[in-house]
């Protein structure tokens, strides 16, 4: 009988391996040793939400705890490590979404610390989509422009795109741009505000996306700006308290802000190819930090439970222990295959082929995977009892920090919309024309 496939090797490859034992062995040699001088437990333990949030200044991150990322950083790209996903020319190893969720899944399943707090998506490993959205969409102008400051740090972005009046219906925002000269200068004045702008206070570009032609509803028509965060007009209203503290994503307004004409990345009308280009890359990295909290907290559960002898037998003897605990196992299985597979595909497809064509696998792979994290932090709580829901164990950090998930970069409900508009044909390969 002839296979229906070729040979499959479900195994990580070999290098990859050898790469994680390298990450290993970096964070014992550099960051724990950080992790653990000058009080910095502080910012892990049951002190963290505390520690990280300076409540006097909007709630915003200390100082000191993003100085300690920052040196975290420093350390993982001196050694290699922070540019992994990086294409080689500006300066990365060009690790591709496969090995980026292998990784990130690794790092995740190790718990809370220095070596990967996705609160602001800080990692040894850099998540950085940004880097790839440049590479894929701007022009060689731009790229000879630009590509300097990008690759030494001058250019840090927020992601201007939600808005207080239009969240998942991107093509109906309100924000313009009109082509306007000043000084003799031809440009472009914005108008408009933005949501959960993540980053404002440190960035010194947000790109705004902003209709420029075109009526609402329609994907052409929407540009992608680069605009300095200190431009005349650009305002900071409001830092947005959250679930899980500090915040850094403000709710921010544009009152005739100028920018120059080539103030863009990619082409005029053409933007919104880049914003699918960043959700992709953070919704497949984001089910893979899923996956890894969430195998953190059944391994975590099942040790507790066979160490936990109440009324003098282990809690794991218990089927009311076991048996949520193996759903979440085997879910926890599949969906690493599913991701796994899906980040593969991605690999062999430029941005907008994934779009195309990959775009209800992405969103599988996403929902699923934050909404198993909840599932899997709410089950550590109730199996660890009453320490469960204390500070002093990670599980109620992991479920508010996930949590936010299940609505950025596209809330479940419009990526289940995203998979049902694939399997019923409304759009994907498989799209009927009636």
């Amino acid at each position: 009988m002839t296979p229906a496939v070729d040979a499959v090797n479900f195994n990580v490859p070999q290098r990859l391996m050898n790469y994680l034992g390298e990450l290993d062995t970096f964070i014992e040699r550099e960051i724990k040793p950080l992790e653990q001088a000058d009080d910095n437990m502080r910012f892990f333990d049951h002190r963290r939400e505390y520690a990280r949030t300076d409540w006097e200044a909007g709630g915003l991150p200390r100082k000191e705890w993003e100085e300690l990322l920052e040196e975290a950083k420093r350390r993982a790209d001196a050694a290699g490590h922070y540019r992994y996903g990086w294409p080689t020319e500006l300066g990365g190893k060009a690790g591709g979404q496969y090995d980026l969720a292998v990784i990130r899944e690794h790092l995740a399943a190790k718990g809370l610390g220095l070596h990967n707090d996705l609160q602001n998506e800080h990692s040894i490993v850099g998540n950085n989509p940004m880097v790839l959205l440049f590479k894929a969409y701007a022009t060689p102008e731009q790229y000879a422009r630009d590509y300097d400051m990008l690759l030494n740090g001058h250019i840090k972005t927020a992601f201007g795109l939600t808005e207080p009046n239009h969240g998942s219906d991107a093509t109906f925002m309100e924000t313009r741009a009109e082509r306007a000269s000043r000084d003799g200068k031809p440009g472009w004045i914005i108008r408009g505000e933005k949501m959960w702008t993540t980053g404002m206070h440190v960035a010194s570009h947000v790109m705004t996306f902003a209709r420029t032609s075109g009526e609402d509803g329609q994907a052409n028509g929407i540009t992608c700006f680069i605009v300095p965060t200190d431009s005349p007009g650009l305002k900071i209203e409001e830092w947005l308290w959250t679930f899980n503290m500090p915040t850094d994503h403000p709710r921010i307004s544009f009152n005739d802000v100028w920018v120059p004409e080539d103030a863009y990345w990619g082409e005029v009308d053409k933007g919104l190819g880049a914003a699918q280009s960043f959700v992709h890359q953070n919704r497949i990295r984001q089910a893979a930090s899923s996956l890894g909290a969430a195998v953190f907290c059944i391994n975590e559960s099942v040790k507790y439970a066979r160490e936990r002898k109440p009324f003098g037998r282990a809690l794991s003897e218990n089927q009311a222990i076991q048996f949520p605990l193996v759903e979440l196992a085997t879910q926890a299985e599949m969906l690493r295959l599913l991701i796994r597979k899906t980040a593969w595909e991605m690999d062999q497809l430029d941005h907008k082929e994934i779009e195309r064509t990959l775009s209800d696998k992405v969103s599988m792979c996403n929902f699923i995977g934050n909404r198993l994290c909840c599932d899997a932090a709410d089950r550590a709580m109730q199996v660890h009892g009453g320490l469960g829901y204390s500070r002093h164990k990670p599980f109620e950090h992991i479920y508010r920090h996930h949590r936010r998930y299940r609505i950025t970069e596209g809330s479940e409900e419009i990526q289940i919309r995203k998979v049902a508009a694939y399997l019923f044909g409304y759009a994907g390969p498989n799209r009927k024309r009636d």
